[in-house]
Protein backbone atom coordinates (compact mmCIF):
# COMPACT_ATOMS: atom_id res chain seq x y z
CA UNK A 1 0.00 0.00 0.00
CA UNK A 2 1.45 3.42 -0.94
CA UNK A 3 1.48 6.63 1.08
CA UNK A 4 -1.32 7.32 3.53
CA UNK A 5 -4.46 9.08 2.27
CA UNK A 6 -6.98 10.02 4.98
CA UNK A 7 -9.98 9.61 2.64
CA UNK A 8 -8.88 6.20 1.39
CA UNK A 9 -8.10 5.08 4.94
CA UNK A 10 -11.56 6.14 6.08
CA UNK A 11 -13.23 4.28 3.20
CA UNK A 12 -11.13 1.17 3.89
CA UNK A 13 -12.31 1.23 7.51
CA UNK A 14 -15.92 1.70 6.38
CA UNK A 15 -15.69 -1.30 4.01
CA UNK A 16 -14.18 -3.40 6.81
CA UNK A 17 -17.12 -2.46 9.02
CA UNK A 18 -19.73 -3.06 6.27
CA UNK A 19 -18.31 -5.69 3.86
CA UNK A 20 -21.76 -6.34 2.31
CA UNK A 21 -22.09 -2.74 1.07
CA UNK A 22 -21.26 -3.23 -2.62
CA UNK A 23 -21.82 0.45 -3.50
CA UNK A 24 -19.24 1.50 -0.92
CA UNK A 25 -16.75 -1.05 -2.26
CA UNK A 26 -17.15 0.26 -5.81
CA UNK A 27 -16.64 3.86 -4.64
CA UNK A 28 -13.44 2.86 -2.85
CA UNK A 29 -12.26 0.86 -5.89
CA UNK A 30 -12.71 3.88 -8.15
CA UNK A 31 -10.68 6.13 -5.86
CA UNK A 32 -7.99 3.45 -5.55
CA UNK A 33 -7.67 3.31 -9.34
CA UNK A 34 -7.34 7.11 -9.45
CA UNK A 35 -4.57 6.78 -6.89
CA UNK A 36 -2.77 4.09 -8.89
CA UNK A 37 -3.65 1.26 -6.46
CA UNK A 38 -4.72 -1.25 -9.15
CA UNK A 39 -4.19 -4.44 -7.16
CA UNK A 40 -6.22 -3.34 -4.15
CA UNK A 41 -8.92 -1.95 -6.45
CA UNK A 42 -9.13 -5.27 -8.33
CA UNK A 43 -9.66 -7.10 -5.02
CA UNK A 44 -12.70 -4.96 -4.17
CA UNK A 45 -14.18 -5.13 -7.70
CA UNK A 46 -13.78 -8.92 -7.73
CA UNK A 47 -15.68 -9.11 -4.44
CA UNK A 48 -18.56 -7.17 -6.01
CA UNK A 49 -18.61 -9.31 -9.16
CA UNK A 50 -18.62 -12.44 -7.04
CA UNK A 51 -21.88 -11.29 -5.48
CA UNK A 52 -23.36 -9.48 -8.49
CA UNK A 53 -21.97 -10.91 -11.79
CA UNK A 54 -24.11 -8.58 -13.90
CA UNK A 55 -23.06 -5.33 -12.17
CA UNK A 56 -22.12 -3.06 -15.09
CA UNK A 57 -20.30 -0.51 -12.90
CA UNK A 58 -18.07 -3.26 -11.49
CA UNK A 59 -17.43 -4.65 -14.97
CA UNK A 60 -16.35 -1.23 -16.19
CA UNK A 61 -13.99 -0.71 -13.23
CA UNK A 62 -12.47 -4.17 -13.77
CA UNK A 63 -11.83 -3.41 -17.44
CA UNK A 64 -10.22 -0.11 -16.43
CA UNK A 65 -8.06 -1.80 -13.79
CA UNK A 66 -6.83 -4.49 -16.18
CA UNK A 67 -6.14 -2.14 -19.11
CA UNK A 68 -2.41 -1.88 -19.94
CA UNK A 69 -0.83 1.41 -19.01
CA UNK A 70 0.31 3.59 -21.90
CA UNK A 71 4.08 4.09 -21.80
CA UNK A 72 5.10 7.60 -20.87
CA UNK A 73 6.83 9.49 -23.70
CA UNK A 74 10.56 9.96 -23.34
CA UNK A 75 11.37 13.40 -21.95
CA UNK A 76 13.14 15.64 -24.41
CA UNK A 77 12.92 13.16 -27.32
CA UNK A 78 10.56 14.28 -30.09
CA UNK A 79 8.42 11.57 -31.71
CA UNK A 80 9.63 10.48 -35.15
CA UNK A 81 7.30 11.59 -37.93
CA UNK A 82 7.01 8.47 -40.10
CA UNK A 83 4.49 10.07 -42.47
CA UNK A 84 6.82 12.93 -43.29
CA UNK A 85 9.74 10.55 -43.80
CA UNK A 86 7.74 8.38 -46.21
CA UNK A 87 6.71 11.43 -48.19
CA UNK A 88 10.35 12.50 -48.63
CA UNK A 89 11.49 9.15 -50.06
CA UNK A 90 8.29 8.08 -51.79
CA UNK A 91 9.86 8.42 -55.25
CA UNK A 92 12.65 5.99 -54.31
CA UNK A 93 11.16 3.66 -51.69
CA UNK A 94 7.73 2.09 -52.02
CA UNK A 95 5.14 2.24 -49.25
CA UNK A 96 5.76 0.08 -46.22
CA UNK A 97 2.42 -1.74 -46.61
CA UNK A 98 0.85 -2.72 -49.92
CA UNK A 99 -2.84 -1.81 -50.38
CA UNK A 100 -5.13 -4.79 -49.79
CA UNK A 101 -8.20 -5.71 -51.84
CA UNK A 102 -11.48 -5.90 -50.00
CA UNK A 103 -12.19 -9.33 -48.55
CA UNK A 104 -14.75 -11.26 -50.61
CA UNK A 105 -18.03 -12.18 -49.01
CA UNK A 106 -17.56 -15.35 -46.95
CA UNK A 107 -19.31 -18.42 -48.30
CA UNK A 108 -21.71 -19.69 -45.65
CA UNK A 109 -21.13 -23.27 -44.54
CA UNK A 110 -24.86 -23.83 -44.32
CA UNK A 111 -27.85 -22.35 -46.11
CA UNK A 112 -28.88 -19.04 -44.53
CA UNK A 113 -31.86 -18.88 -42.20
CA UNK A 114 -35.17 -18.76 -44.04
CA UNK A 115 -33.76 -20.61 -47.05
CA UNK A 116 -36.02 -22.65 -49.28
CA UNK A 117 -34.28 -25.98 -48.67
CA UNK A 118 -37.48 -27.20 -46.97
CA UNK A 119 -39.97 -28.00 -49.73
CA UNK A 120 -43.64 -27.17 -49.12
CA UNK A 121 -46.07 -29.28 -51.14
CA UNK A 122 -49.75 -28.76 -51.92
CA UNK A 123 -51.59 -32.07 -51.34
CA UNK A 124 -54.77 -32.76 -53.30
CA UNK A 125 -55.86 -35.46 -50.83
CA UNK A 126 -59.00 -35.20 -48.71
CA UNK A 127 -60.21 -37.23 -45.76
CA UNK A 128 -62.81 -38.72 -48.11
CA UNK A 129 -59.88 -40.35 -49.95
CA UNK A 130 -59.10 -42.37 -46.81
CA UNK A 131 -61.19 -45.54 -46.86
CA UNK A 132 -63.02 -46.33 -43.63
CA UNK A 133 -61.37 -45.18 -40.36
CA UNK A 134 -64.53 -43.20 -39.49
CA UNK A 135 -63.67 -43.00 -35.78
CA UNK A 136 -60.34 -41.37 -36.56
CA UNK A 137 -61.97 -38.96 -39.02
CA UNK A 138 -64.55 -37.88 -36.42
CA UNK A 139 -61.81 -37.28 -33.87
CA UNK A 140 -59.84 -35.19 -36.35
CA UNK A 141 -62.96 -33.24 -37.25
CA UNK A 142 -63.75 -32.43 -33.61
CA UNK A 143 -60.22 -31.73 -32.49
CA UNK A 144 -58.91 -29.80 -35.46
CA UNK A 145 -61.08 -29.21 -38.50
CA UNK A 146 -64.42 -28.03 -37.06
CA UNK A 147 -62.90 -25.08 -35.14
CA UNK A 148 -60.94 -24.04 -38.23
CA UNK A 149 -63.94 -24.18 -40.57
CA UNK A 150 -66.33 -22.25 -38.31
CA UNK A 151 -64.66 -18.98 -37.43
CA UNK A 152 -67.83 -17.34 -36.00
CA UNK A 153 -68.64 -20.31 -33.79
CA UNK A 154 -65.02 -20.49 -32.69
CA UNK A 155 -65.19 -16.84 -31.63
CA UNK A 156 -68.56 -17.38 -29.91
CA UNK A 157 -67.27 -20.27 -27.82
CA UNK A 158 -63.79 -18.78 -27.34
CA UNK A 159 -62.18 -21.86 -28.88
CA UNK A 160 -58.44 -21.39 -29.15
CA UNK A 161 -56.44 -22.69 -32.09
CA UNK A 162 -53.23 -22.70 -30.13
CA UNK A 163 -51.57 -26.04 -29.72
CA UNK A 164 -50.79 -28.90 -32.01
CA UNK A 165 -52.16 -32.30 -32.81
CA UNK A 166 -50.30 -35.55 -32.18
CA UNK A 167 -51.23 -38.62 -34.23
CA UNK A 168 -50.06 -41.82 -32.57
CA UNK A 169 -50.40 -45.53 -33.08
CA UNK A 170 -48.59 -48.55 -34.52
CA UNK A 171 -46.28 -48.06 -37.50
CA UNK A 172 -47.59 -48.38 -41.04
CA UNK A 173 -51.17 -47.32 -40.26
CA UNK A 174 -51.28 -44.11 -42.28
CA UNK A 175 -50.47 -41.29 -39.85
CA UNK A 176 -48.55 -39.36 -42.53
CA UNK A 177 -51.36 -40.01 -45.02
CA UNK A 178 -53.88 -38.53 -42.57
CA UNK A 179 -51.65 -35.49 -42.05
CA UNK A 180 -51.51 -34.87 -45.81
CA UNK A 181 -55.29 -35.31 -46.05
CA UNK A 182 -55.75 -32.72 -43.28
CA UNK A 183 -53.60 -30.25 -45.22
CA UNK A 184 -55.74 -30.93 -48.28
CA UNK A 185 -58.95 -30.35 -46.29
CA UNK A 186 -57.59 -26.98 -45.15
CA UNK A 187 -56.30 -26.02 -48.60
CA UNK A 188 -52.94 -25.45 -46.91
CA UNK A 189 -49.35 -26.24 -47.78
CA UNK A 190 -47.73 -29.33 -46.28
CA UNK A 191 -44.18 -29.38 -44.91
CA UNK A 192 -43.03 -32.80 -43.65
CA UNK A 193 -39.99 -32.86 -41.39
CA UNK A 194 -38.09 -35.95 -40.25
CA UNK A 195 -35.30 -36.52 -37.79
CA UNK A 196 -32.69 -36.32 -40.57
CA UNK A 197 -33.89 -32.82 -41.49
CA UNK A 198 -33.18 -31.49 -38.01
CA UNK A 199 -30.38 -33.33 -36.26
CA UNK A 200 -26.80 -32.51 -37.23
CA UNK A 201 -23.41 -33.44 -35.82
CA UNK A 202 -22.20 -29.82 -35.60
CA UNK A 203 -22.91 -27.79 -32.47
CA UNK A 204 -25.68 -25.26 -32.94
CA UNK A 205 -26.74 -26.50 -36.38
CA UNK A 206 -29.60 -28.69 -35.14
CA UNK A 207 -31.19 -25.76 -33.30
CA UNK A 208 -30.81 -23.57 -36.39
CA UNK A 209 -32.40 -26.29 -38.53
CA UNK A 210 -35.40 -26.35 -36.19
CA UNK A 211 -35.69 -22.56 -36.44
CA UNK A 212 -35.45 -22.70 -40.25
CA UNK A 213 -38.24 -25.30 -40.40
CA UNK A 214 -40.62 -22.92 -38.63
CA UNK A 215 -39.42 -20.00 -40.79
CA UNK A 216 -40.26 -21.97 -43.94
CA UNK A 217 -43.71 -22.91 -42.59
CA UNK A 218 -44.49 -19.30 -41.60
CA UNK A 219 -43.40 -18.06 -45.03
CA UNK A 220 -45.76 -20.58 -46.69
CA UNK A 221 -48.75 -19.97 -44.38
CA UNK A 222 -51.36 -21.32 -44.33
CA UNK A 223 -49.27 -24.42 -43.86
CA UNK A 224 -49.46 -27.74 -42.02
CA UNK A 225 -46.07 -28.35 -40.42
CA UNK A 226 -45.75 -32.09 -39.82
CA UNK A 227 -43.07 -33.69 -37.63
CA UNK A 228 -42.70 -37.39 -38.38
CA UNK A 229 -41.34 -39.68 -35.64
CA UNK A 230 -41.59 -36.99 -32.98
CA UNK A 231 -40.26 -39.39 -30.36
CA UNK A 232 -36.94 -39.46 -32.27
CA UNK A 233 -36.63 -35.67 -32.43
CA UNK A 234 -37.98 -34.88 -28.97
CA UNK A 235 -37.25 -37.73 -26.61
CA UNK A 236 -37.69 -37.30 -22.88
CA UNK A 237 -34.84 -35.09 -21.74
CA UNK A 238 -34.44 -37.23 -18.63
CA UNK A 239 -33.42 -40.11 -20.92
CA UNK A 240 -31.18 -38.08 -23.25
CA UNK A 241 -27.40 -38.44 -23.00
CA UNK A 242 -25.59 -35.39 -24.41
CA UNK A 243 -26.66 -31.84 -25.06
CA UNK A 244 -27.70 -31.78 -28.74
CA UNK A 245 -31.19 -33.26 -28.33
CA UNK A 246 -31.80 -31.16 -25.22
CA UNK A 247 -31.06 -27.99 -27.16
CA UNK A 248 -33.27 -29.12 -30.06
CA UNK A 249 -36.20 -29.70 -27.71
CA UNK A 250 -35.66 -26.31 -26.08
CA UNK A 251 -35.61 -24.65 -29.50
CA UNK A 252 -38.76 -26.52 -30.55
CA UNK A 253 -40.58 -25.39 -27.41
CA UNK A 254 -39.60 -21.78 -28.10
CA UNK A 255 -40.84 -22.01 -31.70
CA UNK A 256 -44.14 -23.65 -30.69
CA UNK A 257 -44.73 -20.95 -28.09
CA UNK A 258 -44.12 -18.25 -30.71
CA UNK A 259 -41.34 -16.65 -28.66
CA UNK A 260 -39.57 -15.08 -31.64
CA UNK A 261 -42.41 -14.93 -34.19
CA UNK A 262 -46.15 -15.40 -34.57
CA UNK A 263 -47.33 -18.83 -35.74
CA UNK A 264 -50.59 -17.53 -37.21
CA UNK A 265 -51.56 -19.78 -40.10
CA UNK A 266 -49.11 -22.54 -39.12
CA UNK A 267 -50.90 -25.72 -38.04
CA UNK A 268 -48.48 -28.04 -36.27
CA UNK A 269 -49.03 -31.79 -36.45
CA UNK A 270 -46.80 -34.66 -35.41
CA UNK A 271 -46.78 -38.44 -35.59
CA UNK A 272 -45.26 -40.85 -33.11
CA UNK A 273 -45.21 -44.60 -32.73
CA UNK A 274 -44.22 -44.17 -29.08
CA UNK A 275 -45.80 -41.02 -27.64
CA UNK A 276 -44.88 -42.14 -24.12
CA UNK A 277 -41.24 -41.45 -25.08
CA UNK A 278 -41.95 -37.82 -26.10
CA UNK A 279 -40.72 -35.15 -23.68
CA UNK A 280 -43.62 -34.25 -21.34
CA UNK A 281 -43.04 -30.52 -21.93
CA UNK A 282 -44.28 -30.99 -25.50
CA UNK A 283 -47.59 -32.43 -24.27
CA UNK A 284 -48.56 -29.38 -22.23
CA UNK A 285 -51.37 -26.98 -23.21
CA UNK A 286 -50.53 -24.82 -26.20
CA UNK A 287 -48.18 -27.43 -27.65
CA UNK A 288 -49.12 -31.01 -28.70
CA UNK A 289 -52.04 -31.04 -26.29
CA UNK A 290 -54.51 -32.93 -28.52
CA UNK A 291 -53.98 -36.56 -29.49
CA UNK A 292 -55.63 -38.86 -32.01
CA UNK A 293 -55.09 -42.62 -31.99
CA UNK A 294 -54.58 -44.01 -35.50
CA UNK A 295 -55.20 -47.75 -35.29
CA UNK A 296 -54.87 -50.52 -37.90
CA UNK A 297 -57.44 -50.13 -40.70
CA UNK A 298 -60.94 -51.43 -40.09
CA UNK A 299 -62.83 -53.75 -42.47
CA UNK A 300 -63.90 -50.99 -44.83
CA UNK A 301 -60.41 -49.49 -44.90
CA UNK A 302 -58.73 -52.87 -45.48
CA UNK A 303 -61.01 -53.50 -48.45
CA UNK A 304 -60.14 -50.07 -49.91
CA UNK A 305 -56.41 -50.62 -49.37
CA UNK A 306 -56.47 -54.06 -51.01
CA UNK A 307 -58.40 -52.70 -53.99
CA UNK A 308 -55.88 -49.89 -54.32
CA UNK A 309 -52.84 -52.18 -54.35
CA UNK A 310 -54.45 -54.69 -56.74
CA UNK A 311 -55.86 -52.13 -59.17
CA UNK A 312 -52.99 -52.36 -61.67
CA UNK A 313 -52.18 -56.06 -61.19
CA UNK A 314 -53.56 -58.97 -63.28
CA UNK A 315 -56.11 -60.43 -60.85
CA UNK A 316 -58.88 -62.94 -61.48
CA UNK A 317 -61.95 -63.98 -59.43
CA UNK A 318 -60.69 -62.37 -56.22
CA UNK A 319 -63.19 -62.25 -53.36
CA UNK A 320 -62.18 -59.53 -50.95
CA UNK A 321 -64.59 -60.37 -48.10
CA UNK A 322 -62.74 -63.50 -46.84
CA UNK A 323 -59.42 -61.75 -47.39
CA UNK A 324 -60.58 -58.76 -45.32
CA UNK A 325 -61.68 -61.11 -42.51
CA UNK A 326 -58.33 -62.92 -42.62
CA UNK A 327 -56.28 -59.72 -42.27
CA UNK A 328 -57.73 -58.17 -39.12
CA UNK A 329 -55.00 -56.29 -37.28
CA UNK A 330 -52.88 -55.82 -40.41
CA UNK A 331 -51.48 -52.35 -40.99
CA UNK A 332 -51.71 -50.59 -44.34
CA UNK A 333 -48.07 -51.44 -44.94
CA UNK A 334 -48.80 -55.11 -44.16
CA UNK A 335 -51.59 -55.16 -46.75
CA UNK A 336 -49.34 -53.62 -49.40
CA UNK A 337 -46.75 -56.32 -48.67
CA UNK A 338 -49.43 -59.02 -48.86
CA UNK A 339 -50.36 -57.95 -52.40
CA UNK A 340 -46.69 -57.91 -53.37
CA UNK A 341 -46.15 -61.42 -51.93
CA UNK A 342 -49.21 -62.79 -53.78
CA UNK A 343 -47.86 -61.28 -57.00
CA UNK A 344 -44.50 -62.98 -56.47
CA UNK A 345 -46.26 -66.30 -55.79
CA UNK A 346 -48.18 -66.11 -59.10
CA UNK A 347 -45.06 -64.94 -60.96
CA UNK A 348 -42.89 -67.81 -59.70
CA UNK A 349 -45.64 -70.32 -60.51
CA UNK A 350 -45.88 -68.91 -64.04
CA UNK A 351 -42.11 -69.26 -64.46
CA UNK A 352 -42.08 -72.88 -63.19
CA UNK A 353 -44.98 -73.98 -65.41
CA UNK A 354 -44.02 -71.91 -68.41
CA UNK A 355 -47.55 -70.52 -68.63
CA UNK A 356 -48.44 -67.01 -67.47
CA UNK A 357 -51.51 -66.85 -65.27
CA UNK A 358 -53.47 -64.30 -63.29
CA UNK A 359 -53.22 -63.61 -59.55
CA UNK A 360 -56.07 -65.47 -57.88
CA UNK A 361 -57.72 -65.92 -54.50
CA UNK A 362 -55.40 -68.77 -53.51
CA UNK A 363 -52.32 -66.60 -54.05
CA UNK A 364 -53.68 -63.88 -51.78
CA UNK A 365 -54.85 -66.27 -49.06
CA UNK A 366 -51.53 -68.14 -49.16
CA UNK A 367 -49.65 -64.86 -48.75
CA UNK A 368 -51.91 -63.88 -45.85
CA UNK A 369 -51.32 -67.25 -44.15
CA UNK A 370 -47.57 -66.68 -44.26
CA UNK A 371 -47.80 -63.28 -42.58
CA UNK A 372 -48.44 -62.02 -39.07
CA UNK A 373 -49.53 -58.44 -38.34
CA UNK A 374 -46.49 -56.24 -37.83
CA UNK A 375 -48.50 -54.30 -35.25
CA UNK A 376 -48.23 -57.12 -32.69
CA UNK A 377 -45.01 -55.95 -30.95
CA UNK A 378 -46.38 -52.41 -30.75
CA UNK A 379 -49.53 -53.54 -28.99
CA UNK A 380 -47.42 -55.60 -26.58
CA UNK A 381 -45.65 -52.42 -25.49
CA UNK A 382 -48.85 -50.38 -25.60
CA UNK A 383 -50.55 -52.89 -23.30
CA UNK A 384 -48.06 -52.08 -20.53
CA UNK A 385 -48.66 -48.36 -21.05
CA UNK A 386 -52.46 -48.72 -20.98
CA UNK A 387 -52.31 -50.84 -17.81
CA UNK A 388 -49.60 -49.12 -15.78
CA UNK A 389 -48.87 -45.67 -17.23
CA UNK A 390 -52.32 -44.22 -17.83
CA UNK A 391 -53.00 -42.63 -14.48
CA UNK A 392 -53.98 -39.29 -16.03
CA UNK A 393 -56.22 -40.83 -18.71
CA UNK A 394 -53.97 -39.82 -21.61
CA UNK A 395 -54.32 -43.24 -23.22
CA UNK A 396 -57.98 -43.98 -22.46
CA UNK A 397 -58.76 -44.25 -26.17
CA UNK A 398 -55.93 -46.77 -26.57
CA UNK A 399 -57.19 -48.82 -23.62
CA UNK A 400 -60.76 -48.79 -25.00
CA UNK A 401 -59.60 -49.95 -28.44
CA UNK A 402 -57.48 -52.75 -27.00
CA UNK A 403 -60.40 -53.94 -24.85
CA UNK A 404 -62.66 -54.09 -27.93
CA UNK A 405 -59.98 -56.10 -29.73
CA UNK A 406 -59.52 -58.28 -26.59
CA UNK A 407 -55.87 -57.25 -26.42
CA UNK A 408 -56.14 -55.94 -22.87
Amino acid sequence: MSGADPLLDSLRAAVTAAPEDMTLRLHLAGLLLDAGEQQEAITHVAAVLGREPGNTAATGLMARALAPEAPAPAVGTPAFDWAAAEAEVSDVVGPRFAPEAEDPEPVPAHPPSGSTRFAVERPDLRLADVGGMDAVKKRLEAAFLAPLRNEKLRALYGKSLRGGLLLYGPPGCGKTFFARALAGELGAGFLAVGIHDVLDQWAGTSERNMHDVFLAARAAAPCVLFFDELDGIAQKRSAVVGGVLRQVITQMLAELDGVSADNEGVFVLAASNMPWDVDPALRRPGRFDRTVLVVPPDDHARRAILEYHLRDRPVENVKLKPLVARTEGFSGADLAHLCEAATEHALLDSVSTGTARMINQDDLLAAAAEMRPSTGPWFTTARQVALYANGDGTYDDLAAYMKRRKLL
